[in-house]
């Protein structure tokens, strides 16, 4: 090559490559109400780290981000499959891409669409047509921490110290989220939404869910469908329903009323609380960024709840809009690889390995001088309620951390904890995959198996860092180095400190 000739684009310098991957990614978010895709690109680099060596992402660019759609149902049982592919089909024509091009990307469907009887077979079928998707059917709780982190309030609370409330107001549920310096600590979810009622143009209900019809009695109204909502009665259906959010958020504990609309347990008590960003298709309302009704009460609603911040009766002071309507349309998908040292314990290498989209169960968990095996025991049953993806007959990751001295005493008292937590699971024969950060896999999993009788398939990996809404994929063992390739993917938010 001579000095004058052009060097060429970087992306094609195969130096650079070594390097550096460029990951084409799609997100599916199938809403109670709404429907999207994004697509985006990736940049993955390189980080070299003592012995080992991973990929992180360093940038992310969005493509396309498809209008939002409502969801099509076809019954109140089923989703319309056919409408919903179509939808799909739609925005990998309008973005100008094949399904063939996607290195990666997930599948999410929260609130309502969750619920329908052909909801997880779509899921599985969306991801195939879309290339190797994840799916992710978010829970209440899943719901509120991907709203915390996606609005972009997790990024606010970690970089201010502020405890910030995320209130997330969708089409059929509001996820409540409290962070503190960028983690959450507390959810819960509400039956309160823009779509519980829906009208047709000449003001007749055509849509009434069963909290719909409640939140119309506590109005004093006995709808049923085809009854004529006149504007001010829809208006005073949705001063009902703001009331009872900010009596949901103040009241401690709340009135038995306002008790009865959660969908999970009240917020725990979680200090007070500094700021409130709100996020959901709602949300758009509430930061006046949107005017334009859709003949339910997501605009009445909204603008009844900016009213209550306006006068102080939701008694926080209100941070910037972040995402509102996309707040939960993160489905870019990050491949980072790690690998794990040769101190592992599998009980069966052949039979075990490899293992693919096992998704990760992250209990907060802090060690002290002395392990108390009944602490660890709470701490993984607690995330495993809470994580409402997590079914008893679906395989997870544990990733548990470690630190502290590694002696006897404390790790046994470790894995007696975890073995308690986990019980319930191998009694169904279910297997065990523990992953730590600490270097300690081989001697936990010979408690485990030799101390502890832990029997069935066994598999206990360390080195490696991953965090809540991971999936991994474990690779079978690589010689003469012992060690075990993991596949990160990762969800990707915009705004995470989590990064």
């Amino acid at each position: 090559m001579h000095d004058d000739e052009p060097l060429g684009e970087l992306e094609e310098n195969p130096i650079w490559q070594q390097d550096n991957v460029l990951l084409h990614s799609v997100g599916m978010d199938i809403g109670s109400s709404g429907t999207q895709v994004v697509f985006s690109r990736l940049r993955l680099r390189r980080i070299g780290e003592d012995l080992t060596s991973r990929y992180i992402v360093v940038r992310r660019e969005t493509l396309y981000r498809s209008p939002v759609t409502l969801t099509p149902y076809a019954s109140d049982e089923l989703i319309d499959a056919g409408a919903l592919g179509s939808i799909i089909d739609r925005a990998y024509h309008d973005a100008a891409v094949e399904p063939a091009a996607m290195d990666t990307g997930v599948v999410i469907l929260t609130g309502e669409a969750l619920r329908r009887r052909n909801a997880e077979a779509i899921a599985a079928l969306l991801a195939e047509r879309g290339g190797e998707l994840v799916t992710a059917g978010a829970g209440h709780h899943m719901e509120a921490m991907l709203a915390a982190y996606g609005s972009g309030a997790a990024k606010v609370s970690y970089d201010t110290g502020l405890r910030v409330l995320v209130i997330d107001i969708g089409g059929a549920t509001t996820k409540l989220a409290v962070l503190d310096r960028g983690e959450v600590v507390s959810t819960a979810a509400l039956d309160i939404g823009g779509r519980l009622q829906v009208m047709d143009a000449a003001g007749r209900v055509v849509r009434l869910d069963p909290a719909g019809r409640r939140h119309a009695a506590r109005a004093g109204y006995s709808w049923e469908r085809g009854d004529l909502a006149r504007p001010d009665e829809t208006e005073k259906v949705a001063e009902a329903m703001a009331d009872a959010l900010v009596a949901a958020v103040t009241g401690d504990p709340p009135s038995p009323d306002v008790a009865e609309l959660f969908l999970t347990a009240p917020l725990a008590p979680a200090g007070a609380v500094d700021a409130v960003m709100f996020s959901g298709g709602v949300a758009e309302y509430v930061y006046g960024r949107q005017s334009e009704g859709f003949d339910d009460l997501g605009r009445p609603l909204g603008l009844a709840v900016r009213r209550r911040v306006d006068s102080g009766a939701l008694p926080f002071p209100l941070l910037p809009a972040g995402e509102c309507i996309r707040a939960t349309a993160l489905g870019a998908s990050e491949y980072s690889v790690q690998l794990s040292g040769n101190t592992g314990f599998l009980s069966d290498p052949g039979a075990l390995l490899p293992l693919r989209n096992l998704q990760v169960v992250r209990p907060v968990l802090a060690l002290g001088e002395s392990v108390d095996a009944a602490a660890v025991e709470a701490a993984v049953r607690h995330r495993l309620d809470t994580v409402d993806t997590v079914r008893e007959d679906v395989d997870i990751a544990l990733a548990v951390p470690w630190s502290g001295p590694p002696s006897h005493r404390r790790l046994l008292a470790f894995a007696r904890g975890l073995r308690d937590a986990l019980a319930e699971r191998t009694a169904r024969g279910r297997p065990v995959h523990i992953v730590l950060d600490g270097d300690v896999a081989m001697t936990l999993g010979r408690l485990l198996r030799d101390e502890l009788g832990v029997r069935g398939a066994l598999l206990v990996i360390d080195g490696l860092r991953l965090r809540d809404f991971d999936h991994i994929d474990i690779g079978r063992v690589r010689h003469p180095s012992n060690t075990v390739p993991v596949t990160i993917k990762s969800l990707v938010f915009s705004a995470d400190p989590r990064l």
